[in-house]
């Protein structure tokens, strides 16, 4: 009789459930794994066969056939060792209760303990939305995989544990409250706050509205000025995770094993910052099974590329797709993955190749065609999906030294940032959205709405600086978001004239 168990398998960050068929034969003693499986997963017969003999149970002494099924779907990671072992022991006689409403994940160690594997919220959420009531995970997964409502979950050290489950001690069940731990990790001491930037009082604001709107943003300044110091604090200011969003992060995070074992949920917005020797792969992600990259570990964050100007063309041509739909889709020969992507670009750079064009105290020393060709890799479309772009010019002598001085702290700007992004959350509650940056086209209609004097103002600024659809149209988000910064129902003319500033200040 054939013996079924079911498990999953992560395809990007959802995924889908597997059967494990096993049946024994009488041949040769033998493993046989076959359903598509990749390398980890047909090593699982040399871990299985160790860990059942090391737990004191019996192996078949025929040939052993295990099926993963569907067969057209590739089968990777370590996740399917605990599956098999259970068919197994299943053929062999032990009590195991035959449910297809319960399914068991994890990897197996020669001893019979259970190791942790990555992706396992994606993995449980695929099986509850499958109808599974029931998932055995590994004792360090077990918070994580309780992250899911409506599934039982039950964490084992060893495979001795999950038999002796059916038949002596069973396993208590773990549960997490979900909304206790978003809450009590929601705010942590940042290591660098906005009240430690001196001056920039301009830059600051163009921050501000970023966060506040989830717009991309872009600082050029000579060299010392505080654009690295700036895009840091940034983190300080982004508002608390929702926890639609927060699970989402850590479907990510557990897909690409960056997730850490004592916490099992994301709850801070993610940072980060990449060298501009990144690939395009590294950047988008790739790999022959297809992994996050960067763009996607900063989704509902920032993405920090400091030297702008100096990643290779290449590189920053890969990130105008996912700026403008808002996810990435990595295609390989047997697969294709979508991840999510809807990040905050900050970048900084400097006006030039020496630095200091512009700058009041030392005099530039570039030609005109070094600045031409430093400026031209940074294409006009990539430019025309960057929202904000600000000069940030150096601190004088006096305004270094000042020490007086008292620059707003971030846990104030955060306070106007938060209250912003509960205004866009409450107005695209039925919109599938969350902040301005996301509004299409027809959301722009329907939400910005401009009075006859402020919309001919607009015409008139277009003609003159030559305004691509694109960049009309993400005016008219950094308006709305300007306007829900000052709390105002409707876009009035100072808003939209504060938004073509930042916006026509192009490099």
């Amino acid at each position: 009789m054939v013996a079924k168990v079911i498990t999953a398998a992560n395809v990007g960050i959802n995924s889908c459930k597997i059967e494990v068929e096993v049946d024994v034969v009488n041949a040769l003693p033998n493993v046989n794994i076959v359903g598509l499986p990749d390398s980890a997963v047909s090593e699982a017969r040399e871990r299985v066969h160790s860990a059942i003999k090391n737990s004191g149970f019996s192996f078949p002494t025929g040939r052993v056939i295990v099926n993963l099924a569907p067969a057209d779907i590739r089968k990777e990671g370590t996740n399917f060792d605990l599956p098999i072992a259970v068919g197994i022991l299943k053929e062999e006689g032990i009590e195991i209760t035959d449910d297809l409403n319960m399914a068991f994940l994890g990897e197996l160690s020669l001893d019979g303990s259970l190791r942790r594997i990555n992706g396992v919220l994606p993995l449980v959420c695929g099986l509850k939305d499958s109808g599974i009531t029931k998932v055995f995970v590994p004792k360090e997964n077990a918070k994580e995989a309780a992250l899911v409502k409506g599934i039982d979950v039950y964490g084992a050290e060893h495979l001795r544990e999950i038999v002796n489950h059916f038949s002596e001690t069973p396993i208590e069940k773990t549960v997490v409250d979900i909304n206790k731990y978003l809450e009590d990790n929601a705010f942590v001491d940042y290591t660098f706050d906005f009240k430690d930037v001196k001056g920039q009082q301009k830059a600051k604001k163009a921050l501000e509205i970023a966060a506040a709107g989830g717009h991309n943003v872009l600082m050029s300044g000579s060299p010392g000025s505080g654009k690295t110091l700036m895009a840091k604090c940034m983190a300080s200011i982004l508002p608390p995770l929702e926890l639609a969003e927060a699970l989402e992060l850590t479907k990510i995070y557990s897909v690409a094993g960056l997730l850490q074992p004592d916490n099992p949920l994301m709850t801070i917005r993610p940072y980060r910052s990449v060298h501009h020797t990144a690939s395009p792969n590294g950047i988008i992600g790739g790999g022959t099974n297809p992994k996050p990259g960067e763009i996607t570990l900063a989704h509902r964050g920032v993405l920090f590329l400091d030297e702008m100007s100096e990643f290779p063309r290449q590189v920053l041509e890969v990130l105008r797709q996912p700026l403008e739909d808002g996810y990435v889709v990595i295609s390989r020969a047997k697969s294709s993955v979508t991840y999510p992507a809807k990040f905050m670009l900050v970048g900084a750079m400097n006006p030039c190749p020496c630095g200091f064009l512009g700058d009041k105290e030392k005099e530039c020393s570039c030609s005109d065609f070094q600045i031409q060709r430093y400026r031209s890799k940074l294409s006009g479309p990539l430019l025309d999906r960057i929202d904000l772009v600000v000069n940030v010019p150096r601190l004088t002598t006096e305004e270094l030294i000042n020490t007086k001085a008292d620059s707003e702290p971030s846990a104030k700007i955060r306070e106007r940032v938060v209250r912003a992004r509960k205004i866009q959350a409450e107005r695209y509650v039925s919109e599938g959205i969350l902040t301005n940056a996301e509004m299409s086209g027809k959301l722009i209609k329907k939400y910005c709405k401009l009075d006859e004097k402020t919309l001919e103002f607009l015409k008139m600024a277009a003609a003159k600086y030559g305004l691509s659809g694109r960049k009309y149209d993400r005016i008219l988000k950094l308006a709305r978001t300007i306007a829900d910064l000052a709390e105002e129902s409707d876009i009035k003319l100072e808003h939209i004239t504060q938004a073509i500033q930042y916006r026509v200040d192009v490099i």
